[in-house]
């Protein structure tokens, strides 16, 4: 037995323990020990033969019904063995804390002391789980019959919440207190104990990947500097479940079709403050894909179309999630030809000499099952058809197990489920199945006071109000305020996924901004509202199409005044933004269009991303009429091993006005495209005045280019270095003219700009921290160039 006085062993202090202990158990009254006696002779032939039984000292529970648990009957032989058994089932009823079975004579006399009822139940101790969250864990209730049994279970449920929050030390033990009327306090004492810290996080097994590659797939991490802050650095026993799975998945992606985990250890200090874990694993080779075939067992069915729509290529790493894609896009071709009941088998063929995998497509007639029905439970919140629209299948199509899983993982990515769990089941004939879908609301909405920093921008505060899933529709909806040094915004957003029931997203948005521009002598004032739609054309791009009427006007443009100046050349600004500010406001009208592509869903190597996007704008501002064209291409390598990316992006625009010239707060600007240079510190410049503020320019481009790799540091610091180079410029005016003598000198030439710099990556528990340090390597004279810049943003 286990001393319940002792709270070092994480355990609970079992009740048979207390029922020894009674009067150590109550702290305020001294309650008798839970004894028994039994007054019959030890002779074991002895037998008794009872006429009455008399029970005494029961108030809640009836006088048949404690016969009853004896098994004794009026003029009944019983032996002395049988009058234990009545005895021991007396106890095990767990109505009575004593029983005494007295025979008198043709009388028995049983003598009961009934389990009290719970007067109130209280935690004493408890910090970090409060009282209502610990009062939904224990079942025990007030007005209710005190078990100790129960109590012990308590007590177990809460120590186990401790230990799902890494507090392995923890110790629960249950204490009543005795009160009057029969009735007692059950007080749970609990020591939470220090968390239980992940020290360390090591592999046996791995030659082709650090320990360090690893640990950064693993959700679980090693305590770090933050260690009070950060939460994924605690032993959960769950979240460890779920790091296998994703070690399995990481190997597996990459080919290692042999990859175990022989055994994970977690050995606890000696003071239980921290934790040792170990993964024994075993990689194994690494395959290839070596021939890639497409054969039909379906007569007459032609299967040139489906090869090429095949494409897994011989040579790549083998990868089950390419295989998916492949199948998927099978046996959609198929669906669209009018095929029904067709299932891609793919039969897969080892070649250990060349460490290669053959894949066959087989094209096969599946079994002929129909979905009777969808059934949904658990959506308290969540409307029915948010959860039914993650279903390409509806009831009465073929089933297909693999769309099956295909929705479900689409119903978990929503974000709105704490756990959603889609199986099917035998529906009411043999030929038909029911899914069932069973969700846990969780919550999707959010109220954010944030704190972000700039060099450039200086301290700003937001405020900010989001909602995943509107009304329980699926719906999303946002709104943000927040303020700096140098502007002032508002923004609305809101979208519908699924537009009249279909992939179409409608959206509608909003903003208001007045800004201070930085390194400027003149303010802006802009507001748009703008309504759109995008949908997918393919599986990797999607077209966006959008109406936009927006607002402008440029203000407190520096005018000078020599005669009011201390300075007898101060000129103020360009005369082309005096003739902007002379515009007042304006507004104007535009239809655009975006096409994104992303290769994210259909690469064939988890090491190699990219991104294309093309957008256009067609306007009318008055008289004038213009077309806003902008590109951006991103590619992101991991080269020569997953630690060291590379990433290399091209950004251009064009901005073409007809009938009128382009505004400042039109034009492009290169600030946050371009590295090195402040805010407005690039760009075409009215050299003939003394405020030679930036003006902007009709066209852009920039080519950047990174590279992030760690710096020998613990990977739980979240430390990492960085390399960058930035090219590019910003050029073209409509007007360079309207000086006092209109020969103003204006340059708005290409001229190209360089930077290079290191980066310092530091993820923190208060946000994201990167530190740029740059040098400008080519620069206009008039340049203005910034050699530090710093950013972080927190929300709490």
């Amino acid at each position: 037995m286990i001393d319940p006085a002792r709270t070092d062993t994480g355990r609970v202090a079992p009740f048979s323990m207390m029922r020894k202990h009674w009067s150590r158990l109550s702290s305020t009254c001294a309650v008798a020990c839970l004894t028994v006696s039994l007054a019959v002779t030890p002779a074991g032939a002895q037998s008794y033969q009872f006429s009455t039984i008399d029970v005494q000292g029961n108030e809640r529970v009836d006088d048949a019904t404690v016969a009853s648990y004896t098994g004794i009957g009026r003029g009944q032989t019983v032996s002395g063995g049988a009058l234990n058994d009545a005895y021991q089932a007396l106890l095990q009823s767990g109505l009575f804390e004593s029983v005494d079975l007295v025979p008198q004579g043709s009388t028995l006399v049983i003598r009961v002391q009934e389990w009290p009822t719970v007067n109130v139940i209280s935690f004493e101790g408890n910090r970090r789980i409060d009282d209502e969250q610990l009062g939904a864990i224990v079942e025990s209730q007030t007005r209710r019959v005190f078990s100790p049994a129960q109590a012990e279970r308590d007590a177990a449920a809460i120590a186990e919440g401790y230990r799902q929050s890494g507090r392995l030390a923890a110790s629960v033990e249950p204490r009543v207190i005795r009160r009057d009327n029969n009735r007692v306090d059950l007080v749970f004492e609990i020591t939470e104990g220090r968390v239980s810290e992940i020290e360390r996080i090591s592999f046996v097994g791995n030659d082709d990947y650090s320990d360090r590659r690893l640990r950064r797939v693993l959700g679980t991490k090693q305590a770090g500097l933050f260690r009070r802050l950060v939460q994924r650095d605690t032993l959960v026993e769950e979240r460890l479940a779920f790091d296998q799975q994703v070690l399995r998945d990481f190997y597996l992606s990459r080919g290692y079709v042999d990859f175990r985990i022989l055994s994970l250890n977690n050995e606890v200090t000696r003071d239980r403050g921290a934790v040792l874990t170990t993964y024994n694993i075993q990689e194994g080779q690494q395959f290839r894909v070596g021939g890639v075939s497409v054969s039909s067992e379906i007569e007459g069915l032609d299967t040139s179309g489906f090869r090429e729509a095949v494409r897994l290529k011989s040579g790549v790493v083998y990868s089950p999630a390419q295989i998916e894609n492949d199948i998927a896009r099978l046996e959609t071709l198929a669906s669209r030809q009018g095929l029904n009941f067709i299932r891609v088998d793919p039969r897969i063929t080892r070649n250990d000499r060349d460490l290669t995998l053959n894949v066959e497509y087989a094209i096969t007639r599946g079994e002929r099952i129909f979905v009777e029905r969808i059934d949904i439970e658990g959506n308290t919140t969540t409307l029915d058809r948010v959860i039914r629209r993650q279903f390409d299948t509806v009831e009465g199509d073929p089933f297909n197990p693999r769309e099956i899983r295909e929705a479900a993982e689409r119903i978990r990515a929503l974000g709105f489920f704490a756990n959603a769990n889609v199986e099917a089941r035998e529906g009411t004939s043999a030929d038909q199945v029911i899914v069932d879908v069973d969700v846990e609301e969780q919550p999707t909405g959010s109220l954010g006071f944030g704190a972000s920093y700039s060099t450039n921008s200086g301290v700003g505060f937001n405020i900010s109000f989001a909602e995943r899933n509107f009304l329980g529709r699926g719906q999303s909806l946002s709104v943000d305020l927040n303020t700096t040094g140098a502007t002032r915004a508002f923004g609305f957003d809101f979208t519908e996924p699924a537009f009249l029931g279909r992939d179409v997203a409608a959206g509608l948005s909003a903003y208001y901004r007045e800004s201070d521009n930085d390194n400027a002598r003149y303010n802006t004032r802009r507001a748009s509202f703008s309504p759109s739609l995008s949908f997918p054309v393919s599986l990797s791009t999607r077209l966006g199409v959008r109406f936009d009427v927006n607002y402008g006007e440029v203000f407190g443009v520096d005018q000078g005044f020599p005669e009011d100046s201390d300075d007898p050349d101060d000129t103020g600004s360009s005369a082309i933004l005096r003739a902007e500010e002379d515009l007042g406001e304006q507004y104007a009208f535009s239809l655009g269009y975006t096409v994104a592509y992303s290769n994210q869903r259909v690469s064939l190597d988890p090491n190699m991303l990219y991104q294309l996007r093309f957008s256009q704008d067609f306007g009318v501002r008055d008289e004038a009429t213009f077309i806003k064209t902008e590109m951006l291409a991103r590619a992101r390598k991991a080269f020569p091993n997953p630690d060291v990316n590379f990433l290399a992006e091209f950004e251009a625009g064009v901005l073409a006005y007809e009938g009128g010239d382009s505004r400042i707060i039109d034009r492009f600007t290169l600030n946050g495209k371009m590295r090195g240079f402040e805010p407005n510190g690039v760009g075409p410049r009215d050299l003939n005045v003394s405020n030679e503020d930036a003006l902007g320019g009709n066209i852009y481009a920039v080519a950047r280019f990174e590279a992030d790799f760690p710096l020998g540091l613990p990977e739980e610091y979240g430390i990492a270095g960085g390399v960058f180079a930035d090219v590019g410029s910003v050029w073209s005016l409509d007007n360079t003219g309207g000086g006092p003598d209109g020969d103003q000198e204006v340059d708005d030439g290409f001229a190209l700009r360089s930077a290079a710099g290191v980066a310092l990556f530091w993820d923190t528990p208060i946000g994201p921290l990167r530190f740029n340090f740059s040098r400008p390597i080519q620069m206009e004279d008039y340049d203005e160039e910034q050699n530090f810049e710093l950013t972080v943003s927190t929300r709490f």
